[in-house]
């Protein structure tokens, strides 16, 4: 094959894990990862898509929609995982219709952040937690616009959030997990148990292999944040992948639909809400579970870094969940009281002691 390199591209080189060093191509302008290699029939055709997707760039050139389009196409957003993509475009719609003709130079104008903001404000009639989104997608496009020098500022950037709950209420009970366990399937039985005993996200769960379970731990890389965590295995937990393990045969991940074939998403959150509302906990999310690990561990007498250590939270974020999560109960407050009285008895019993002690001295 002849090494045909058309002009507009560059290459990049990367040295992965098992030593290897790969090329990668790149189109200039869109900064679209060509596949393949120069002159090759995949190369060629992505290299035209490229060019294609400038010319229509073009049209745009000097808005927000042509920074948008710029940024679709570039390496950072073509790395994002497919959902949070397909979650991006939809925002990115709001966007363009609300500020794609917006010229670039306007967005250098500092009182283009109350434009901003009143726009969120207006989409947050419907939803404010979408809403909050939306301007959280636009402050992320603007900070690639910054990085790449196509504008100055990115007065989109930390707006204020309008949507804030304190979860505090929002912690699973085990009456509440009973009564999910009571409506769920053995399929959506074993989900709940391995979030509830593992607090990890349920995107990495459904994707999570039986190669990754030893019988006494279980290892994972956190699709979210790359971060590896090792989870030692409750009793449990343990006995419902060992009975789920001896039951499946050939299945690849842990958890499956009753056919033996592993989940898509929007099933499994589908089956999981109309069990939920079965059991009458609407409004108790699966997420809910990773911060209800975190409370059990800490009544539990765990220490910040323990709870980290399983959940892969950094030790600001543990401390954040714990502060909305976190729900004063009788319980707790009577644990104090004694506490306190019983701090209060031993000063009392020291200045006894010291008064006996000045006692014996002055009489000597």
């Amino acid at each position: 094959m002849a090494d045909f390199r058309p002009k507009g591209i560059f290459q990049t080189h990367k040295t992965l894990a098992d030593g290897t060093r790969r090329t990668y191509w790149y189109h200039r302008a869109s900064r679209q990862r060509l596949p393949g290699e120069p002159g090759s029939e995949e190369f060629m055709a992505a290299y035209v898509k490229a060019e294609t997707s400038i010319k229509s760039t073009d049209r745009n050139e000097g808005t927000l929609k042509g920074l948008i389009q710029r940024y679709v196409t570039s390496p950072e957003f073509e790395d994002l995982r497919e959902r949070t993509r397909k979650d991006y475009g939809r925002m990115i719609r709001k966007i363009e219709d609300a500020f794609g003709d917006l010229p670039v130079d306007a967005l250098n104008d500092p009182r283009i952040r109350m434009d901003f903001k009143d726009w969120r404000d207006k989409l947050g009639k419907s939803s404010r937690r979408q809403a909050d989104y939306a301007l959280s997608v636009l402050s992320i496009i603007l900070n690639w616009s910054v990085d790449r020098g196509f504008i100055h500022h990115n007065y989109a950037l930390r707006p204020g959030k309008l949507y804030g709950v304190n979860r505090a209420d929002k912690v699973w009970s085990e009456e509440q997990i009973n009564a999910f366990l009571a409506y769920a399937t053995p399929a959506l039985r074993l989900a709940l148990i391995l979030a509830r005993d593992t607090g990890q996200r349920q995107g990495d769960l459904l994707r999570l292999t039986w190669s990754a379970y030893d019988g006494e731990w279980i290892r994972l890389t956190q699709s979210k944040t790359g971060k590896h965590v090792e989870i030692y295995v409750s009793d449990e937990l343990k006995a419902e992948l060992e009975a789920t393990k001896a039951k499946q045969r050939g299945a690849v991940t842990i958890l499956t639909r009753s056919d033996g074939q592993p989940w898509k998403e929007d099933h499994f959150r589908h089956e999981w809400r109309r069990v939920t509302l079965a059991a009458n906990l609407d409004g108790l999310r699966f997420n809910d579970l990773r911060g209800t690990l975190v409370i059990r561990l800490a009544e539990a007498g765990c220490e910040i870094p323990e709870i980290c250590s399983i959940t892969g939270h950094s030790l600001k974020s543990a401390h954040t969940i714990l502060e909305a999560y976190w729900s004063a109960t009788g319980k707790q407050s009577s644990a104090a009281i004694h506490k306190l009285e019983a701090a209060r008895k031993t000063i009392s019993a020291n200045q006894t002691a010291n008064r006996s002690k000045l006692g014996r001295s002055d009489n000597a």
